[in-house]
């Protein structure tokens, strides 16, 4: 039904055709109802009369009517007659119309309905009457009477015979089925003809309908003549079909050029032919006239035997200098985004200049000089208006020209140099031609001349500028084989150097603060070995290349001839972070200097980092200077005693230390890692490791075995390797060997590195003594401790250290609870220690004229060069060092000390 639409032509034309064909079978029809009707009553009478006639003239018909009977010999004889004769009634009767026959019997004896008088005259009588009912049914009759004739030619009777007009009928309408079928035969095959016709235009219009077809053609004819694009097709011939306005105006071909063969149209000969040919053409450009135009050429019916071909013309005569133009400025933003790309990414001086220096000789100059004023170099704030002195860092391009001043050389520009003139005036200068260019050539006339001789052509020198404030100035040349500058280039080198300007004035405040940030954390870190006995140690700092942070080490030497080893990191980097260090690392000495357990230096020191968190985020910055907080330091802190053999270690979310044995077993000790600090509310454990003599003890922070390449464990592995080939190096080997083999090239964070070898101290000068709770016991042991010193060679002392020994034993007898321990370690220093379980701490006071005591305590003030109070887990220790290295006190110079305890102030 679609298909057969009234909207579409097809439908329309089956219309047309149901239309003709109902009007031709009505028409038929008709004809056939009006011949077949007259043909029939023609029939029916001649019917009628010949059957009227054929029985009336039948052998006896005459004798019978003058019979008694005549309906008893007749009747029979008409009914058989009307049968033979196809007639639908045979009647027989008198003169006077009284039928004596009828196929229905109750009809005999009645009047006959018709005209009979002329048949009575001896005429034949054709008519149509209605009468009484016959088998055909009621109606109209046609029926003929004829007279019968005696023998004497008298009229004895009449017979009449007729048909009714339905049976007359009957015999046309059979005629109707065979007009009324052939006409629907007619439509169906009009019908199945129109799908046809309606499927192949829709398969040709692509369902397009007639209104949205000359719409189509009304718009494909108006676009095919406003475009900008010619547009030609030839036939399989040759000869031009079809040509739009602009291939018209674009060829200057005549108006009757439509029809033409193309080979006629006085076309170039290339373009002729290439029209002319069958084969595709692709952005092919041809001259015609004085455009140049690209040709684009595919068949007319791609994929089809049949010929032809489309071709389209474009002018790119403009096109042409457009493109040219805008491949200049594709290459200038591809330089410019190089530019971008590789310029800033070292933050380093000299390194963004020679980048500058690279990527303009890539693709802008032949030959780029980078010169910075030395105040940059040095990372210091350039002034304006302070006096220039210039250095080459970068040459970069042609290298077959000799440069006037190679890398590293101080560069002396005259004052009327182009470069001068640029710093001077602060934008570019253009010097199109260096032949004509005097200040140049002032600079060093044998090296301009060589320079020339070389090739050097064109000349544009932009000041380095950041802030308002020159660092320098870029020269790029050109040689005589490359166009020279024009002002379009100048602007792209303005643009060049004001990104490279940026970058550079980056890396010298980063050069600046990093030093600055570099020399703090040096000068906060060790400087020098404290003098110790216990270990041999070494060390090394490498600063983060972003800038310092807060790995920071330490070696703290305590009483006893114990040393106190440090080390830790401060989350962060830069200033800031070496100040939390430094801090961290102040109070560190002084939690060691109270000679607190190793638990308790790490408690005190959460304390602190807490309190410091909590001052940073109540002040007016929460986030600390800077923009970061303090939060998160980490600690391994131990204390080794070369007498015991002995090192205990806690530590505060730092690693662990590596040990390295004497037979070069490398082990990583367990032990406990506690929070870091800051966090509080953690305890903090400690491990003691027992270590024999000529161990070394590695201790490190996470940036020598961690970085972005490598994890811990890895970083582990490849410390402990090379520890294991440090057997028989001393400890400044053993740091120079770590750091070559496992710290990273490039280190994004800090490293802190400890090496120390342990000393055990020697059995003979150790000496030791029970101390009975007596008082009378003091002058044994003062004998004892006096013939030790002879012993050890140390006379000088003997008579200090019996007073000092005298005092503290008499306190611990007196004030302290048993037992109680003396003993002596002679080591740099001679220290008398006497231990108690007492936990009671003694104080120097100043003793009242009438006082009997409370001068002890003095006295070893003065006669030691320190003393102190350590806890231990079952008392305390009270100790004082003797310097050996003094002269020997005499008996006058103690007699003024005695004398100096009444009026000198104690502090």
């Amino acid at each position: 039904m679609s298909l057969l639409s009234l909207r579409s032509v097809a439908g329309q034309v089956f219309l047309l055709q149901v239309v003709t064909v109902v009007l031709l079978v009505a028409t038929a029809v008709t004809v056939q109802v009006v011949e077949s009707a007259y043909a029939s009553l023609r029939q029916g009478r001649r019917a009628s009369v010949v059957a009227a006639q054929t029985f009336a003239n039948a052998p006896g018909v005459a004798q019978a009517l003058r019979s008694t009977n005549p309906t008893a010999v007749l009747q029979p004889r008409t009914e058989a007659a009307r049968k033979r004769a196809g007639v639908d009634f045979i009647v027989v009767m008198n003169t006077h119309g009284i039928r004596y026959t009828y196929p229905y019997p109750t009809e005999i004896g009645k009047r006959f309905v018709g005209n009979i008088r002329p048949a009575l005259h001896g005429h034949v009588t054709v008519e149509q009457a209605g009468g009484p009912p016959v088998p055909a049914g009621r109606g109209t009759y046609v029926q003929a009477v004829v007279p019968v004739f005696d023998e004497h030619g008298a009229v004895a009777g009449l017979v009449s015979a007729g048909m009714t007009v339905r049976g007359v009928t009957r015999r046309w309408l059979s005629h109707i089925p065979i007009i009324v079928g052939s006409g629907a035969v007619t439509l169906a095959l009009a019908a199945a003809g129109a799908v046809l016709v309606s499927r192949r235009l829709r398969r040709q219009t692509h369902g397009v309908g007639p209104a949205e077809m000359t719409r189509m053609y009304e718009h494909h004819d108006a676009v095919l003549h406003a475009v900008r694009e010619g547009v030609l097709i030839t036939d399989a011939d040759g000869r031009l079909v079809l040509v739009n306005d602009e291939a018209q105006r674009l060829l200057g071909l005549p108006e009757d050029a439509q029809g033409r063969d193309v080979r006629d149209l006085g076309l170039p000969e290339q373009m002729t032919r290439l029209l002319a040919c069958d084969e595709p053409v692709t952005d092919e450009v041809h001259r015609a006239q004085d455009r140049l135009l690209s040709v684009n050429k595919r068949s007319a019916f791609p994929g089809r035997a049949e010929g032809g071909s489309v071709v389209t013309l474009r002018d790119t005569t403009e096109l042409a200098a457009v493109l040219e133009r805008a491949q200049v400025t594709r290459e200038r933003l591809k330089l410019l985004y190089e530019a971008g790309v590789r310029i800033g990414t070292t933050l380093n001086v000299t390194g963004e200049a020679r980048e500058l220096a690279e990527v303009a000789a890539a693709g802008f100059a032949d030959l780029v000089m980078v010169d910075l004023i030395d105040a940059v170099l040095r990372g210091e704030e350039p002034t304006a208006g302070r006096s220039r002195r210039l250095r080459r860092v970068a040459i970069a391009g042609e290298r077959r020209i000799t440069p006037m001043w190679p890398v590293g050389e101080r560069v002396w520009f005259s004052s009327a140099a182009p470069q001068n003139r640029a710093l001077e005036q602060g934008h570019g200068v253009l010097q199109a031609d260096l032949r004509q260019a005097r200040g140049w050539r002032e600079e060093s006339p044998e090296r301009a001349d060589e320079a020339l001789g070389q090739g050097l052509r064109s000349l544009v020198a932009v000041p380095l500028q950041a802030r308002g404030v020159a660092l320098g100035v870029a020269s790029f040349y050109r040689v005589q084989e490359t166009p020279a500058f024009d002002n379009e280039d100048l602007l792209l080198a303005e643009e060049l150097t004001t990104r490279a300007a940026m970058a550079i004035d980056n890396a010298r405040r980063f050069t600046r603060e990093h030093a600055m940030a570099v020399t703090l954390q040096r000068s906060l870190l060790p400087r020098r070995q404290p003098e110790q006995d216990a270990l041999e140690v070494a060390w090394r700092y490498l600063p983060a290349e972003a800038g310092v942070g807060g790995d920071w080490f330490d070696l703290i030497p305590l009483p006893g001839a114990r040393v106190a080893l440090a080390i830790g990191d401060v989350v962060g980097h830069g200033l800031h972070a070496a100040v939390t260090m430094a801090r961290l690392r102040t109070a560190a000495h002084n939690f060691a200097a109270l000679d607190l357990p190793v638990e308790d230096v790490l408690w005190h020191l959460d304390e602190l980092v807490a309190r410091m968190d909590g001052d940073e985020a109540t002040g007016s910055h929460p986030e600390g200077p800077g923009g970061e907080g303090v939060t998160g330091a980490t600690c391994l802190y131990g204390v080794y005693d070369p007498v015991a053999g002995t090192c205990t270690f806690a530590s505060a979310g730092h690693p662990g230390p590596a040990v390295v044995h004497p037979d070069s077993t490398v082990t990583y000790p367990d032990v406990p890692v506690s929070p870091p600090l800051g966090l509080g509310g953690y305890p903090f454990e400690a491990t003691e490791l027992r270590l024999p003599e000529s161990a070394c003890l590695v201790l490190y922070t996470d940036g020598l075995i961690a970085d972005r390449t490598r994890d811990i464990d890895a970083g582990l592995e490849d410390l402990r390797r090379t520890l294991r080939h440090t057997d028989g190096r001393t400890p400044e080997e053993t740091c120079e060997a770590v750091i070559d083999a496992i710290a990273p090239t490039h280190r994004a964070d800090d490293i802190a590195l400890l090496v120390a070898r342990t000393r055990l101290f020697p059995r003979s000068h150790v000496a030791e003594w029970d101390v009975p709770a007596d008082a009378a016991a003091v002058p044994s042991i003062r004998a004892r401790c006096a013939e030790k010193t002879r012993e050890w060679g140390l006379e000088r002392v003997t008579f200090t250290t019996e007073l000092i020994v005298s005092e503290l034993v008499t306190n611990a007898i007196r004030y302290t609870a048993p037992p109680i321990t003396l003993r002596l370690l002679y080591g740099r220093c001679l220290t008398c220690e006497v231990s108690d379980a007492s936990s009671t701490a003694p104080r120097l006071r100043r003793a009242a004229t009438t006082d009997e005591g409370g001068r002890g305590l003095f006295l070893v003030a003065q006669l030691s060069e320190r003393w102190g109070t350590r806890y231990t887990a079952d008392g305390k220790v009270i100790w004082a060092d003797q310097d050996l290295g003094h002269e020997p006190t005499t008996d006058e110079g103690l007699a003024d000390v005695l004398l100096r305890q009444f009026d000198a102030p104690l502090l």
